[in-house]
């Protein structure tokens, strides 16, 4: 369970010293640093699980989820990829649950294309393949036509054309246009002809 100092200030306010109560707790491992201020209770979980507690408003997204979906083959073990917006810079942290890094996307895009999930008692937002797709691409260099985007996507990115096939198109049409990219009117035209 992820906790916050106030909430761990307020269990352990009968203590004198609650900041050396915690930092105790934290050396017996019952308790486990995530970022300043925040403290989680089982050491195994699941990054997954705290990537939206540790920077926020956040989603996972990008090589993350593409990862997980197989959409490209590289493994992604420890690796969190969330999207966010108008924080104006990519941030990083590292912990002993993995690397947790967040990117900006457009604000008008970031709403859509979320699923919140809950898994053992623990509650968190995730993009779903298209939106993870069009998040992966704002952050990529424009190409210059639909060959390029072709090229980008399944010799660069690696994604399979049966895997790419089986996405949502409609879903993407209506994602796309909200990024304001190149990349994206050309993903718009690669799948028109589909």
């Amino acid at each position: 369970m992820i906790l916050t100092f106030d909430s761990l200030a307020l269990k352990f306010k009968d203590y004198t010293d609650v900041k050396g109560k915690i930092r105790r707790e934290v050396q017996s491992g019952r308790l486990t640093q995530v970022a300043r201020g925040l403290y989680e209770t089982d050491a195994l979980a699941d990054g997954k699980y705290l990537a939206g507690a540790i920077y926020g408003p956040s989603y996972l997204s990008f090589d993350y989820v593409l990862s997980m979906r197989s959409l490209i083959p590289e493994a992604v073990f420890g690796t969190y990829t969330s999207a966010t917006f108008r924080k104006g810079k990519t941030k990083q942290y590292e912990n002993a649950f993995g690397v947790f890094t967040y990117r900006d996307i457009p604000v008008a895009a970031y709403p859509f294309g979320v699923e919140i999930r809950q898994e053992n008692g623990y509650s968190y937002q995730i993009a779903t393949p298209e939106k993870a797709l069009c998040d992966k691409l704002y952050t990529i260099s424009p190409v210059g036509s639909v060959k390029a985007m072709r090229a980008l996507l399944f010799d660069d990115l690696r994604i399979d054309e049966g895997d790419f096939g089986r996405l949502n198109f409609d879903n993407i049409r209506q994602l796309a246009p909200l990024y304001h990219s190149t990349n994206h009117n050309y993903l718009i035209k690669l799948i028109g002809g589909r």
